[in-house]
């Protein structure tokens, strides 16, 4: 009897800890092809190049079984200026996004960095208007309570652009 109890505790056991193998990146080809795939879909545009324009914004989004996206909320953003290319790179992912199997929705909350390249020779008015961006820049965040339910944290993505000659 008891080897029977033990086999079925034993049995139990397995196929809990199994769970933790349909856990894969819920990015269609895994972290690395997620981020040259918004290092490629990120248009940067003419007015974030203009202003010299650096900073972080945090997004969550829910995605659906086919991998559509829908309702994007921003969490925070350094500047509201750094959100629109990042929102149509979000969109142009739709149908890359892999759930777990048991779900009809899961959320999803990803980091972007957005900063330029530095030039080899450094000018003032470079460093001015940078300055000039972040001492003038109006911070985001959202001051609602955005329920999470479950959700993912995925790796931040790096977006740098180079200064127009």
């Amino acid at each position: 009897m008891k080897k029977i109890l033990l086999s079925i505790f034993t049995l139990l056991f397995s196929v809990s800890c199994m769970a933790q193998a349909q856990l894969a990146f819920p990015f269609q080809g895994g972290k690395d092809i997620m981020t040259r795939f918004f290092k490629d879909s990120l248009t940067v545009s003419k007015d974030i190049i203009k202003k010299r324009a650096t900073g972080m914004a945090i997004f969550k989004f829910t995605a659906d079984e086919q991998g559509v996206i829908s309702k994007v909320v921003i969490y925070y953003a350094d500047d509201l200026l750094l959100t629109p290319p990042i929102i149509a790179a979000l969109k142009k992912s739709t149908r890359k996004w892999i759930i777990p199997d048991h779900e009809k929705f899961h959320d999803f909350l990803i980091p972007f960095s957005v900063c330029f390249n530095a030039p080899d020779i450094t000018t003032t008015e470079v460093q001015k208007s940078s300055y000039e961006f972040y001492r003038n820049r109006k911070r985001f965040m959202s001051t609602d309570q955005i329920p999470l339910n479950e959700a993912t944290l995925l790796p931040a993505v790096v977006i740098s652009y180079d200064l127009a000659p």
